[in-house]
């Protein structure tokens, strides 16, 4: 709880500042009493009766918003709470809207009263959630609000109805037709570099010099911004331009590598997507990203042939510890069990794998390589091309490129020999194909059907 109540003060300190003043290390008020509970809905009712007018009601609501960033964890999630609870729609208005519906005669004009019907069935808060674009970084308010309400549902499940109307503002607020695509160069803002740096989730950036490597002439990065957000990107993606199919990610990140000339390379290769905004989970652009980044490399390099991602695959060892556990007897080919006992030095296979792979050390062991690669392969096979949630694939990674109508092209040993690569998925990472002729075929066979496209040698991996 404490490190989620920091991480969200440190989300709205940047705007406590702007508008108050408020140096970092002063902390906000601790709670919201109940007196002040009462005070503050009077205040919400003042702006949604627009009492002074329209200009006064948002003068209103701005100081809400000012008030509700100077608040402690307590006080903003009693604030929220009460959003959620005393805010939904006014039930009298929604039933004289639908008597006066009823009572036009037939044949009559009914628009007058189904706008008002319309109308009446709004939550009175998403009028309040409008009214804080009066803030002066309004929309950005809105989107961290939605942030800290998504970290409190486990525990205030009550905030869904809010959690609900504010997804849907955001969606139409962030339309695709809205946002502006934008290469970020090492000659960006040095602000903008940082956020680069704080926000990417897939390989930790880890020096400024890492920075400057994926952004270099061979690189490029791209990201989503919107016009009420200019200096925060959304989500962003970065590519090494190479030639043939990259295989891991040690090589794309080796800082003592050497520069390749972006105008002889063939592949253009997607090795990070990073959603830059929490409280835009469930507002989805990133696969007009891709579509966007694909067009523009196109143009800028016409010699570009291939385009294609190098993909983490963040459940695997987490179904794989699921499956391990439930199994009474190793869910592989026994042949297989010589070589993993002989490595571990337990006499069972199926726990030999689970002590290996226990151990920090085993990618760089070439006797327990040898003789987890073709189990862990096969697995991860089954993992990609059989397990599922409905009809859908189970890793979220794989199902967003599926989706998006990439086909599951390889699976690459060792690609990610980082920590969190050998902790998510046993350093496995795998290739999605965007074959632009095939996208839209793929992508209504997966949404359709459920149907996983692959490559040949990734299905020979699952009956090995």
């Amino acid at each position: 709880m404490l490190h989620r109540d920091s991480l969200f003060d440190r989300t709205f300190a940047p705007l406590r500042r702007a508008l108050f003043g408020v140096s970092e290390s002063e902390e906000p008020s601790a709670a919201l009493s109940e007196s002040g509970v009462e005070k503050l809905k009077q205040r919400i009712e003042d702006c949604l009766e627009r009492r002074g007018g329209e200009v006064s009601a948002r003068a209103r609501a701005a100081d809400l918003g000012h008030f509700y960033l100077q608040l402690g964890p307590e006080g903003r999630r009693r604030f929220l709470l009460l959003l959620a609870t005393d805010y939904g729609v006014d039930r009298a208005r929604v039933e004289a809207a639908m008597a006066a519906l009823h009572a036009v005669e037939p044949g009559a004009d009914t628009g007058r009263a189904e706008r008002e019907l319309r109308a009446a069935l709004v939550h009175r808060r998403v009028d309040l959630l409008t009214q804080f674009n009066a803030l002066p970084e309004g929309v950005k308010f809105l989107v961290d609000m939605r942030a800290e309400i998504i970290s409190l549902l486990p525990e205030m499940p009550e905030l869904r109805p809010l959690n609900d109307d504010l997804r849907e503002l955001l969606t139409s607020w962030f339309d695709i037709g809205f946002l502006d695509l934008r290469r970020i160069t090492w000659d960006a803002p040095a602000v903008l570099l940082e956020k680069l740096m704080a926000y990417e989730a897939v390989h930790e950036i880890r020096s400024w010099d890492d920075l400057k490597n994926r952004l270099d002439s061979d690189r490029r990065c791209f990201a989503f911004f919107h016009p009420r957000m200019p200096d925060e990107p959304l989500i962003f993606v970065e590519v090494a331009l190479v030639s043939g199919m990259a295989d891991n990610v040690q090589d794309l990140l080796d800082l003592h590598a050497p520069e390749g000339d972006p105008g002889k390379a063939d592949t253009a290769i997607f090795y990070s997507i990073s959603n830059a905004q929490a409280g835009l989970a469930q507002v989805s652009f990133g696969d007009f990203l891709i579509k966007r980044v694909v067009d523009e490399l196109r143009r800028e390099l016409p010699n570009l042939k291939t385009f294609a991602t190098l993909s983490p695959v963040p459940g695997f060892r987490a179904w794989l510890g699921e499956l391990l556990a439930a199994a009474e007897a190793a869910p592989w080919d026994q042949a297989r069990d010589a070589a993993l006992i002989e490595a571990a030095g337990i006499d069972n296979g199926h726990e030999a794998l689970r002590s290996l792979l226990a151990r920090s050390d085993w990618s760089q062991d070439e006797v327990a390589i040898a003789a987890m690669r073709p189990v862990l392969e096969a697995l991860a096979a089954r993992y990609l091309l059989v397990e599922k949630r409905g009809k859908r694939a189970l890793d979220p990674v794989q199902n967003f490129h599926l989706s998006n109508g990439a086909r599951l092209e390889r699976i690459n040993w060792l690609g990610d020999t980082s920590r969190n690569g050998l902790d998510g998925a046993a350093g496995l990472m795998v290739n999605y194909l965007y074959k632009l002729g095939d996208i839209e075929q793929n992508h209504e066979a997966y949404r359709g059907r459920g149907k996983i496209t692959a490559a040949a040698p990734v299905r020979r991996l699952l009956k090995g």
